[in-house]
């Protein structure tokens, strides 16, 4: 605890009057934090590219007389044929795995390597991932069942190497800042403030996430013409280079980022003591045994302070670590509502993809809507963090996290209704009515409605606005909830909640489909409203202990190492 010691030297802390009557602002970013988050842009410039062209690259055929998948201006790229169906279960498939994998990627990085070492074997792994898509697009291959298989088989090692990727990259950004208390400061214009850790991290995580879409918006916009005009081996070969540059990065910094090295398996003591404190709370009635694993004073027992007699072996922690564990646990326990709304987020990469190509493009892609969602979040995060949430502080209001999460599934449910009632009017206007996506004339050209395939852009900026609210909040709960121990832990079980999402989205690949796409759209809206609802519900006592729990003393667990720096 040494060095976090150091970054609070000298320093002026709160008084209880201080909390009460100042208001509260974040600390300056590390740059180090920004030279990572490059290392995110590259990797969601390549990897965003390669799922948002591979879903229509598996729903549409080889176009006639074309050997690379080009459509050209007139017609849709393609090679695999598989349709909709087929295709929407493939990209589900691929966020189900690629959000499956943060775990192992988190145990190695917290048991074995670190979080640093995780990410460049993880960058290592996904590049291999990305020469093998190329292989399954290249002209004479591109089409084939050889194809099929490779392709595939892309899909399989960039996830595995996403996922390693995934779970360390957040919380090694976010460690880069060493404060954990919060204390006073002073603005330019002489005003007395509180200078508040978990703000910052927030505002590290806005800031990460803008470079996240802004990889994402430059990827897609670029790639689509690419693969539209020349073909899909481009469209895979360019995004490959660019994600060149993450070892780059990696390698430029080494010895410059703040990191925690690796400090044994932590999971195992973590599960040795809730089993620990669970003991005597069992029942046959299963709504006693809810009860008592829920209630206040679980985890007292396995406090070494409150163990009579001899200690078990494994007890070699102190009590702030128990309080710090079961924060980790309730974020956890957030965590676990975040499938449902994966479910109106996951539409971005599939249906309203297909929804595009049923309506007029005036020569557009189809999928170059979809840029509209890293571009508003381009928009709105700078936004929210100079102007909007700014103008909140110093009216005195905070929104808490679980707050922000709540009104996230209320606006993701507003993005599907959107959606809905622009599916409607396709069919409606479509000439063959509810069979839009497979519409076509006599010599096999597809006949879509007049509509303007830009009445879909209110969908992408509600899910940009949902975004905000609680892809964004999610990695700092995750963050500042987690035992300093378990951080890759925790950011995977956030990540894990994507892979429960897209199996749950499995149960909606039937809907995926004409006629039935409204019910698709309109049943997705209904489930996230009625679980924001119930969410809050739920965590409001939770969110009443936010301050408590973001002021919890650091705790000891026993390790091989402690926090150093590279």
């Amino acid at each position: 605890m040494g060095d976090i010691d150091d970054a609070h030297v000298g320093l002026e802390f709160p008084s209880e009057q201080d909390l009460v009557t100042l208001r509260r602002v974040s600390d300056d970013i590390p740059w180090t934090a920004f030279l990572i988050a490059t290392v995110e842009l590259a990797e969601r410039f390549s990897v965003g590219v390669l799922s948002t062209r591979s879903h229509k690259l598996s729903q549409q055929p080889l176009p006639h007389g074309s050997t690379t998948g080009a459509g050209g201006a007139d017609g849709q790229s393609g090679a695999l044929g598989k349709g909709q169906r087929t295709s929407t279960g493939l990209t589900t498939f691929y966020q189900f795995w690629l959000y499956v994998t943060p775990i192992a990627g988190a145990y190695i990085a917290d048991t074995y390597w670190g979080r640093y070492k995780t990410v460049c074997v993880s960058v290592a792994i996904a590049m291999l991932g990305h020469i093998i898509m190329i292989l399954s697009a290249i002209p004479g291959v591109i089409g084939s069942d050889g194809s099929v298989g490779l392709f595939i088989l892309s899909l399989i090692v960039t996830g595995a190497g996403g996922g390693g990727f995934k779970s360390n990259i957040s919380p090694l950004v976010a460690e880069q800042y060493r404060r954990t208390k919060k204390f006073i400061g002073m603005t330019k214009s002489g005003e007395r403030v509180i200078v508040d850790p978990s703000l910052t991290t927030s505002r590290i995580y806005m800031y990460f996430y803008l470079f996240v879409n802004i990889g994402a918006l430059l990827g897609q916009v670029g790639m689509v013409y690419a693969e539209k005009y020349v073909g899909y081996w481009l469209a895979y070969t360019l995004p490959t280079c660019v994600f060149f540059i993450s070892p780059l990065i990696l390698w430029y910094g080494h010895g410059k980022y703040r990191t925690s090295p690796p400090t044994g398996s932590v999971l195992p003591t973590a599960l040795r003591i809730w089993r620990y404190a669970s003991r005597g709370r069992w029942s046959w009635n299963p709504i006693k045994t809810v009860q008592n694993l829920t209630a206040e004073d679980f985890w007292e027992s396995a406090k070494p302070s409150k163990v009579v007699g001899k200690k078990p072996e494994w007890m070699r922690y102190d009590d702030n670590w128990v309080d710090e564990l079961r924060r980790g646990f309730k974020a956890c326990f957030v965590f676990m509502w975040f499938p449902i709304y994966g479910l109106s987020y996951n539409q971005l990469n599939n249906n309203l993809t297909s929804q595009a190509a049923t309506m007029s493009t005036h020569g557009l892609p189809n999928d170059v809507l979809s840029n509209l969602d890293p571009l508003a979040l381009i928009i709105f995060i700078p936004l929210c963090d100079l102007i909007f949430y700014p103008a909140l502080t110093r009216c005195r209001i905070t929104i808490s996290p679980l707050r922000k999460i709540s009104w996230g599934f209320y606006t993701g449910a507003a993005a599907m209704v959107w959606a809905a009632v622009v599916q409607h009017y396709i069919y409606q206007t479509n000439p063959c009515g509810y069979h839009a996506g497979t519409c076509v004339d006599a010599n096999g050209n597809p006949l879509v409605s007049h509509l303007n395939v830009w009445i879909q852009s209110g969908s992408y900026v509600l899910i940009a606005l949902s975004e905000i609210l609680t892809s964004i909040t999610g990695l700092e709960y995750s963050f500042t909830m987690a035992p300093r121990n378990m951080r890759s832990l925790v950011a995977s079980v956030l990540l894990f909640t994507g892979s429960l999402s897209a199996a749950v989205g499995e149960a909606f690949v039937s809907l995926s489909a004409d006629p039935l796409l409204v019910w698709n759209y309109g049943s997705v809206a209904v489930l996230c409203a009625i679980t924001g609802s119930v969410f809050w519900i739920v965590v409001r006592k939770l969110d009443a202990e936010e301050d408590k729990l973001n002021n919890l003393a650091q705790g000891h667990l026993e390790s091989r190492k402690t926090i150093s720096e590279e």
